[in-house]
């Protein structure tokens, strides 16, 4: 795998993502609303969608069932991220989507000092490998 989406509202957690995974060989794809992922997965093809389960205007859950239906029969795996604590509820609604669900918190905070500046809404941010 070496093509991930994150969708995350935060641009923090997406600089850090983008970050950390870039160190680890993966090109990173950051956008900042789940009608970004919409607009953009209709002319790509990621190996994997990293997506926040609280974002404003279109959640996960709306999200998911647009990316569903754009993607029939061969879906892009999809990892839910979220910085709450996820309640009996979540799961629920979650299980509607996934096959296992299993609570991964976001931690990219720790290394925010060293993020790069910019916060337009519609700006894509890409992040390569090291060394490419």
């Amino acid at each position: 795998m070496d093509w991930i989406v994150v969708v995350d509202d935060d641009i923090t957690n997406l600089k850090m993502a983008g970050m950390i995974l870039s160190r680890h060989n993966m090109r990173v794809t950051a956008l900042r609303s789940g009608a970004s992922l919409l607009s953009y997965i209709q002319g790509n093809r990621p190996d994997l969608i990293l997506l926040d389960i609280k974002m404003p205007e279109m959640d996960c859950f709306e999200t998911m069932e647009k990316l569903r239906a754009l993607m029939p029969g061969d879906p892009v795996p999809v990892i839910f991220l979220t910085a709450d604590d996820i309640s009996e509820g979540h799961v629920r609604m979650l299980r509607c989507y996934a096959e296992t669900v299993q609570a991964i918190r976001e931690t990219f905070r720790n290394e925010e000092e060293n993020s790069p500046d910019g916060e337009n809404e519609d700006e894509i941010l890409e992040f390569l490998p090291d060394g490419d």
